[in-house]
């Protein structure tokens, strides 16, 4: 049978045919079983100016109620304007606001009804209510002309609705769609939703509707048979639906550990210590050190002479001082990766959250800074002026051998070494710390030009590698006190020995070893949304797990800047690729430097898209004569990441905002490793995830490409559906508005019978707008009952908060456990 058959046939056993009964157009409406219509509205068949009227069958109404589930969410309002009750009071208000002697213009229409950002959708919907109602609307509309305009576009009717719909196709008012009307719409829907591919293949597109909908080449579709598509697409997304509609049932009564404030009180303090109990205990212990050694310090000197002159002035900054030599010597060790990703691998794993290390890092230099702080400010505004205002008999008895028996003055002591090197490490720590927060380091504040290199990664690289000077004068600092003569008490060089030893032998090795993590490129791509991506020849005896990082230098670029990027090849591969989104001056340099000797992406027609170069061996692309001349690279790595974990658990959750997917394509292609060579049983009989499910959501269409053929391979070899994968693109309307309806239904059409997405143009169907997450942790804790599931995310800030939130939620409420992991760079 051919394709044509096959899909004419798909669309006719959609169908469910049923009696129908002849009932005049103007006839009421008595039957219980369906719904009434307002007077107000108009009816489904009228009449257009200047042209004769085509009626229109009525669908039965089982096919109604079908409908009904489908349209039930087709929308040409805003959904903050699309309420009952004071719905139109927003609408007005932005009439008032817009209009021009009374009168709205249709360039203003959008702005009224919520689509300012989609004009020419919104003005050919201007144009067809205006039809509809015989509103001479050239010149705009009145507010009264307004409110049955939306009265028109808020009807509670499926039937007045996707009668808008359709007369917004059929422009000239015949009653039927042409293929180049549906065309017209297709390419004024793509726009709207930021689809550039589709709008280019809008004809291909519309040829496949008229395919699928006009088996017997009139020329033209019905209204009808529109619905037909509508209710085709409706089954095809029931299955999915129903999955995520199914979760535990929410607790009817407040549990009584909730009922008392303070009962409440205690109870989530003890949540909390569940779900964070690894950081309460380090950062108890880090805590309980500090305190320890400031209270020790402070009885020493509270029984110093010192103590006659200064008072507790000098009890306050020694004692903040002892934490701060602390502190220096700890804020290194969470920065050491190598140990760190050693020490990954074993048993203190369990009691450590070595995934924290950056935040952890971030605490110890809260604790500098409040300890720098409490030193600087006791010392001089306290310490100093009671030494030199001090009556020189008491002086000379309680402090004259520490100064050689002369009286020191303000400038005196700050122009010492202690002064002076305690200035310019408060002076550069603080800089270094400013360049170190999110607003300097993600470039958000603008600074005027002069001063535009300080913000960006570039700047905090650098300003980071000035605590070397730091370090240095805290030695000396610590070595020449006025207030300690022996050696062995000036302790300064003793806590910071060890973690600088440890942190320097690991940036020797590095660069000793720099000739080891040279490789080789064998391809790199430049893809849609300012993405480079990096296939190199991977070093010998270079071992990693999926999930791991890698650091990248370009001698080309810099020779002393190094920057990590998640590893997304997997370990079973003969290569390594890294995917790298162009966000500042390093990437964006590195960018340009390809971009003149990279390929572009490889554009084949739909079918045949299979060979790609993640199924490609390295020998294949060695034995090519030519290659072109890429800058050179040098790596080092691989590191420790939260997601090399992900084989402790049953079940993974592997979340992904834009280019923070690429942490999780190694670990779906790991797996995908797995069932090439192995059956779907040896899998599961592996310790490892039984089943994983990956939430990739983006705002761009060209980010697909980047790993298209990861998508592909999941639908080609997961049989079993072992990996369970789902696109969002968010600059898609969500399902149900008007402005997508029409692509969804060619996205049903382009699945079912071709097996490729519209948008993805791989075999993964691409959902729009945002996931339902609440939805999709219940159907996880239903499907996998008293499973624990590991929660990995990578991507803004912004969800990080919800997705702790849920985990802690379902994990008290039901009996699958939930464990959240945040990639950290």
């Amino acid at each position: 049978m051919s394709n044509k058959d096959e899909s004419t046939k798909w669309m006719l056993d959609s169908l469910e045919i049923d009696d129908m009964t002849d009932v005049p157009i103007n006839e009421d409406q008595t039957e219980t079983t369906t719904s009434s219509r307002s007077s107000s509205n108009p009816p489904l068949i009228r009449r257009n100016v200047a042209v004769q009227p085509v009626p229109i069958p009525r669908m039965p109404r089982r096919m109604q109620s079908t409908a009904a589930r489908g349209l039930n969410g087709l929308r040409f309002m805003d959904v903050a304007t699309g309420k009952e009750g004071d719905a139109w009071k927003p609408v007005e208000k932005r009439f008032n606001q817009n209009a021009l002697d009374g009168r709205l213009p249709k360039d203003k229409f959008g702005a009224v009804i919520g689509m300012a950002d989609s004009k020419e959708f919104a003005s050919e919907l201007f144009n067809t209510l205006a039809r509809r109602r015989n509103v001479d609307a050239s010149d705009g509309i009145t507010l009264d002309q307004m409110r049955m305009f939306w009265e028109d576009m808020t009807s509670q009717d499926t039937d007045s609705r996707l009668q808008i719909f359709f007369d917004m196709c059929d422009k000239n008012g015949d009653g039927q769609l042409s293929e180049d009307e549906v065309r017209e719409v297709l390419v004024l829907s793509a726009s709207a939703n930021k689809l550039n591919k589709l709008k280019e293949n809008a004809c291909v597109y519309a040829a496949l509707i008229m395919e699928e909908l006009d088996p017997d080449h009139h020329g033209y579709i019905d209204i009808w048979q529109l619905e037909t598509l509508l209710r085709g697409m409706v089954g095809s997304t029931e299955e999915y639906d129903t999955n995520l509609v199914s979760q535990p049932l929410t607790k009817t009564m407040i549990p009584k550990s909730y009922r008392h404030p303070i009962m409440k009180t205690f109870s989530k303090a003890a949540e909390f210590v569940h779900a964070n109990w690894k950081r309460v205990w380090v950062v108890g212990i880090w805590v309980t050190i500090n305190v320890i050694l400031f209270v020790y310090k402070f009885q020493q000197y509270r029984h110093k002479a010192a103590f006659q002159v200064m008072g507790y002035c000098v009890c306050v900054a020694k004692g903040a001082a002892e934490t701060l030599k602390f502190n220096m010597a700890l804020i290194l060790v969470p920065v050491c990766r190598m140990t760190l990703t050693k020490l990954r691998s074993t048993f203190l794993s369990r009691l450590i959250p070595f995934d924290d290390n950056i935040n952890f890092h971030k605490t110890i230099a809260v604790g500098i800074a409040i300890g720098t702080f409490l030193h600087v400010v006791m010392h001089v505004s306290c310490d100093f002026p009671r030494l030199i205002h001090c009556p020189r008999e008491k002086f000379v008895y309680y402090l004259g051998m520490n100064f050689n028996f002369r009286q020191p003055t303000y400038g005196r002591l700050v122009n010492s070494i202690p002064g002076v090197t305690g200035v310019i490490m408060v002076i550069l720590m603080a800089f270094a710390y400013t360049l170190a927060t999110h607003s300097f380091r993600r470039n958000v504040v603008k600074l005027p030009w002069p001063f535009h290199h300080l913000a960006g990664f570039n700047a905090f690289w650098y300003a980071h590698h000035l605590l070397v000077v730091v370090y240095a004068l805290l030695i000396i600092h610590g070595y020449f006190l006025f207030l300690t003569d022996e050696w062995h008490k000036k302790t300064t060089w003793m806590y910071v020995l060890f973690p600088i030893s440890l942190y320097a032998s690991e940036r020797m090795l590095t660069s000793v070893y720099d000739h080891n993590h040279r490789v080789n490129i064998i391809k790199a791509i430049i893809y849609t949304g300012n993405v480079l991506a990096l296939y190199m020849s991977k070093p010998p005896g270079f071992r990693y797990k999926s999930g791991m990082y890698l650091f990248v230098k370009c001698p080309d670029i810099s020779s002393f800047e190094w920057h990590p990027f998640s590893i997304t090849s997997a370990p079973g591969d003969d290569y390594l690729s890294v995917h790298i989104r162009t966000l500042g001056d390093w990437t964006t340099a590195l960018k340009e430097k390809f971009a003149k000797a990279c390929e572009p992406p490889i554009t084949l027609p739909a079918k045949g898209r299979l060979m790609r170069l993640e199924s490609k061996s390295l020998a294949e692309y060695e034995d090519r004569e030519s290659q072109p001349s890429f800058p050179r690279i040098i790596i080092k790595g691989p590191y420790g990441a939260p997601a090399q974990s992900y084989r402790k658990y049953d079940i993974l959750l592997l979340i992904g905002l834009g280019i923070g997917a690429t942490p999780f394509i190694s670990i779906i292609k790991d797996l995908l490793h797995l069932m090439k060579h192995n059956s779907t049983q040896d899998l599961v009989d592996r310790k490892g995830p039984q089943r994983a499910y990956f939430y990739w959501v983006t705002r761009e269409q060209g980010s697909f490409e980047w790993f298209k053929g990861v998508m592909d391979d999941i639908a080609e070899y997961d049989t079993d559906h072992v990996i369970e994968m789902h696109n969002y693109l968010t600059s898609v309307y969500e399902e149900g508005d008007a402005r997508s309806a029409l692509i969804a239904m060619v996205q049903s059409l382009q699945h079912a019978k071709n097996g490729l997405d519209v948008v993805s143009e791989s075999r993964i169907r691409t959902h729009f707008a945002r996931p339902n997450w609440k939805k999709v942790f219940g159907h996880l804790a239903t499907t996998h009952a008293s499973s624990r599931i590991g929660v990995f995310y990578c991507g803004s800030a912004t969800l990080t908060k919800q997705l702790k939130m849920l985990c802690q939620e379902f994990t008290l409420n039901t009996t699958t456990r939930f464990h959240f992991h945040k990639e950290n760079f």
